[in-house]
This record gives structure tokens, sequence and C-alpha cells, in this order.
């Protein structure tokens, strides 16, 4: 007899190093990208990841918001924990009025449960064409109408930028919100003029629910810190569609191989390449508020 065991790779632990911005972001801001892992003998790992975290539970995130300047932020179910949701809901009911989630589940999910995790405070799902406890864009018109019932958004994380060169038409046919994760994911060296990123900005361009997350371009520069060769991306999207855009820093950083980013960096880098008050208040502040319902007016 043979035993096969599954081997998953370990992850790096995320930088701790946080501190303060020199000028603090904007009474709101939103990270619309966090993960939260753990803690494992409450919120178990799921056997089909494909990498094996630390353990960052909402309270160790909570702490990085305090010493950054961010208010609220949007927990995103990572694939580590399968589609047991419980660590998302958790979270979301910790951070409260301040908090949304976004969930990973089955398209064959009852309608009961659905509607629960609304009462949870979570705002959408999310199919993914990379992760290997996820499910992908086969299932999205089924999700993106089953969102639709619920008002939901559909969080969208394709492999590479040229997935939205064939899907387009999909695409334009979500009835509801939908958000493309990380930029689409296009590589450095594919530059704007790659088909696959002119698809994306036509789609963020010419629609009205079509939102684009500024996030995880660190796994996408070829020449790591600061990642200047990612900024030509983050710039034409910001010129092509200030008001559809939002940030998360994808903390704490999963199954990430490179130097690891420091949180306090990635939130001052999108600050800069903003290059206006008015700009940082849309995609940390308004943006978030209107895609996700927070409320207007921040304490």
């Amino acid at each position: 007899m043979i035993l096969i065991i599954k081997m998953t790779s370990a992850c790096q632990p995320p930088d701790a190093e946080w501190r303060p911005l020199k000028v603090p972001p904007p009474a709101g801001s939103t990270d619309c990208h966090v993960h939260i892992m753990g803690p494992f003998d409450k919120f178990r790992l799921s056997k089909q990841r494909g990498y094996t975290p630390e353990e960052c539970p909402i309270e160790t995130f909570q702490g990085l918001m305090k010493t950054i300047g961010i208010d609220r932020a949007v927990i995103v179910q990572g694939s580590a924990h399968g589609n047991d949701n419980r660590v998302t809901v958790d979270a979301v009911r910790k951070l409260g009025e301040s908090g949304r989630g976004v969930v990973l589940v089955s398209p064959d999910i009852p309608d009961n449960e659905l509607i629960q995790f609304k009462e949870d405070g979570i705002s959408g799902v999310r199919l993914s064409s990379t992760s290997k406890a996820g499910y992908g864009m086969e299932y999205l018109p089924l999700m993106a109408e089953r969102a639709r019932e619920l008002d939901w958004l559909v969080l969208l994380h394709f492999s590479n930028i040229f997935e939205i060169i064939d899907l387009s038409a999909s695409l334009e046919a979500i009835p509801g919100d939908f958000i493309i994760d990380h930029q689409g994911r296009p590589k450095a060296e594919e530059t704007i003029s790659s088909r696959g990123f002119q698809t994306l900005l036509n789609l963020v361009k010419n629609t009205e629910n079509c939102w684009v997350k500024l996030s995880s371009w660190y796994r996408q520069s070829n020449s790591g810190p600061p990642y200047e060769d990612m900024r030509p991306f983050i710039e034409a999207l910001m010129e092509t569609r200030p008001d559809r855009l939002i940030w998360g820093s994808n903390w704490p950083h999963p199954n990430f191989r490179g130097p690891m980013p420091n949180d306090s960096d990635l939130l001052q880098q999108i600050i800069d390449w903003a290059g206006s008050a008015d700009l940082t208040q849309k995609i940390l502040v308004d943006n978030p508020v209107r895609l996700y319902r927070f409320q207007e007016n921040f304490p």
C-alpha cells in the first residue's frame, strides 16, 4: 500500500514593522482586500488548500489598522480555509459596522445560507480561476444571478489579464456590481498596451457596474520594491475611471515568494500614485462607501 501525502507550501509571515504614515490617510479609509487566517484551533485549514499560511487572526489585523490609519476593512475568504467561511464571518462581526465580507461558497449552496451570510455582514461572493480551493469562472452566470438577488457584488480573481478577453461578453452581461481583483493580474512585461489590459480599460470605461481593485501589484512586478514597473498600469486605471477604483493591501500576502512588502509602504504608495487629495479620497473612502454601502459619514 502506497500512502500519498499532499504537501502544501508554507508561507512566510507578513512584515510586522508597521508605522504610521507621515500624513494620515483620510477618515474612513478602507482596505478592501484582507485575508484572515485562523486561529487554527478554532478555524481549521482546508485539506484542498494550495499553501499553508501563518496564523494571522483578525486581532492582529486590527492592530495594523490602528497603526497605519485604516478605519474599515473588507474581509475576503482565503482559499486556505476553503469554503468554511466561519473565519470571515467572525472577523466581520468583530469589525462591526466597519467591516464587510466576501465569501467562497459552492454554487449549489441553499438560499437560506446565503441569506444568513447577508445578515452577518457579507456583501459578495468570490470566483477564482487560480485558487485550488475555489470555484471557477464557469459558474459566473449562475453566481452573478444569485448575487443579484441578494444585492451582492461578485469578486473575480483571474489567473492572468488575458482571461478577460474571452470573458468580456460574459462580464458585460453581469446584472450587478462586479470587481476585477488585482487590476486583472497583468505582468509588468506585458505593458499597458497589451490586448488584455486594454480590454480591461475598455470594460471599466464603458460599463457602470465594473470595478477594479488596485492591489497585489507587488506580485506582478519584475523590478521589486518600490514596484515602479507597475505604476503605468495603476495610473492608466486612475486616468480611465477614478470613480470605479478601490484599494486593498492583500494582507497577510499569502503564498508570496518575493521580499515581503510592508503594509505602511503599500498604503503610502497608492496615495503617492493617486497624486491628489481628491483622488485619494475617492479610492480609499468614497468608492468603497458606495460599493460596500458603508455609512457615508465616518465618526
